[in-house]
């Protein structure tokens, strides 16, 4: 399911970024004061009375200004308001309605998307009659806002809430396999998905960023049901590139969240490169399956051992995710493409694999057995049980004496000892420590 999307515009300088933060609850987006720090939108999450969102904080909005960057950031605040459900546009209560306040207004209100209006800046109750001046912006009622005290925000976020749409229900089956292809700009996401289906149904082109937006696609293949989800690539954060790849982001993370399986798309020609670590941990980090396929490998110099350096590689960059197998491709030519369904669809079931309760502890007992926690004080954990308590990742809880006895080191070793056992190739595992109560 895609989470809705709320998007935080206004001129520079009005306190969008310390509200950002305010709501993300954490520092993510860059405060200063000084006008247009943030050059490009800021992604992150936030909830509200029982429903999540994405939130994205956009650099400040000038309209009379020529200057390149500028125009750069007016871009990417467009297409954020045109992504997003929700447009929460800030203001500066202390310094009135101005020029550019009325120009942002009026290109919200072609929008057409619901507007919440907070006059920020407002700290003292006493200045909270300025936020009727801002009345002639054309929008519901004004809620004046302080992010940097937090008073106003939680007024903010009912409005916002008010106004997201309903959640959607799933489009497929159960028991459709969702997979999404992500990877950088360019590595040949659309020519693969091409190759799978056996015919042009994607666009394809050698210019990086022609896929604009989430593209499904439906098929089977030998009587299993899957939705292809081809995306726009990935760009690495804090440059300038052309708008649509920063825009193409979001629509990734999105894409991923609605997956079962993330294809992990590498160019093997240019090699690795650090934005596919991000792209990859951020698969990881939603708990998805995830496949690795090296693209482009009719274009690599090869020998006998080139296949197996270029494995090490990945297995020693991607070293949090050495549960994911690796495919060798080639889009272009066909070479080794029909082995990636078969292996999505093997990743899907450890994905969605469960263990009982009797067979778990069984594992967890012969680990402990073989290998005790280490003693933290002359005091030794001890684990008196196991349960998994979901799936897509599987999900254990382990009832301990004491959590605090259970060093990460020996979870990481648990974990091993539970693929050794029951495989799980291709998805992460979840483990969490609980103290039993007596």
């Amino acid at each position: 399911m895609t989470l809705p999307v709320v998007a935080i515009v206004g001129r520079p300088n009005v306190g969008k970024s310390t509200l950002f933060n305010r709501i993300a609850g954490e520092r993510i987006a860059i405060v200063e004061d000084k006008p247009g720090i943030t050059r490009d939108r800021i992604y992150s999450k936030g909830d509200w009375s029982g429903r999540d969102f994405h939130l994205i904080d956009t650099g400040g909005l000038e309209f009379d200004q020529k200057d390149e960057v500028i125009q750069h950031i007016r871009q990417q605040a467009e297409l954020a308001v045109e992504e997003a459900d929700v447009i929460l546009f800030v203001v500066d209560g202390r310094e009135g309605v101005t020029a550019t306040d009325q120009e942002v207004a009026r290109m919200l209100h072609r929008s057409n998307k619901p507007v919440i209006l907070a006059v920020n800046k407002l700290d003292h109750i006493k200045h909270h009659e300025e936020v009727y001046d801002f009345y002639q912006l054309g929008f519901d009622e004004p809620i004046a806002v302080s992010s940097i005290h937090g008073t106003g925000t939680g007024d903010v976020l009912d409005a916002v809430v008010n106004h997201l749409p309903d959640r959607e229900e799933e489009e497929y089956d159960e028991d459709t396999i969702r997979v999404s292809v992500i990877g950088r700009p360019n590595v040949g996401k659309s020519s693969l998905v091409n190759k799978i289906l056996g015919e042009e149904r994607v666009i394809v082109s050698p210019v990086a960023g022609t896929t604009r937006d989430a593209i499904d696609t439906p098929l089977q293949h030998q009587d299993q049901d899957y939705v292809l989800i081809d995306t726009a690539g990935m760009r690495k954060r804090g440059k300038v590139y052309e708008s649509t790849e920063k825009y193409s982001v979001l629509r990734a993370l999105k894409a991923i969240e609605r997956s079962d399986v993330v294809i992990v798309l590498i160019d093997g020609a240019r090699g690795i490169a650090e934005q596919d670590k991000r792209i990859a941990g951020v698969a990881h980090e939603a708990g998805r399956a995830v496949l690795f396929v090296v693209n482009k490998w009719d274009a690599v110099d090869k020998d006998d051992q080139t296949m197996n350096r270029f494995r090490r590689e990945i297995r020693d960059h991607f070293s949090f995710m050495n549960y994911a197998p690796i495919v060798f491709t080639s889009a272009l030519t066909g070479q080794r493409v029909h082995r990636v369904l078969p292996l999505v669809k093997e990743v899907a079931e450890q994905h969605a694999m469960r263990i009982s309760t009797s067979v778990l502890n069984q594992v967890l007992q012969d680990a402990t057995m073989s290998t005790p926690p280490p003693s933290v004080k002359g005091r030794r954990g001890k684990i008196q049980y196991g349960t998994q308590v979901a799936v897509k990742p599987p999900t254990f809880v382990l009832f301990v004496n004491d959590p605090e006895l259970i060093h990460f080191s020996y979870q990481r070793y648990l974990e091993n000892e539970l693929r050794e056992a029951f495989g799980f190739e291709g998805t992460p595992i979840r483990i969490y420590l609980r103290k039993r109560k007596d």
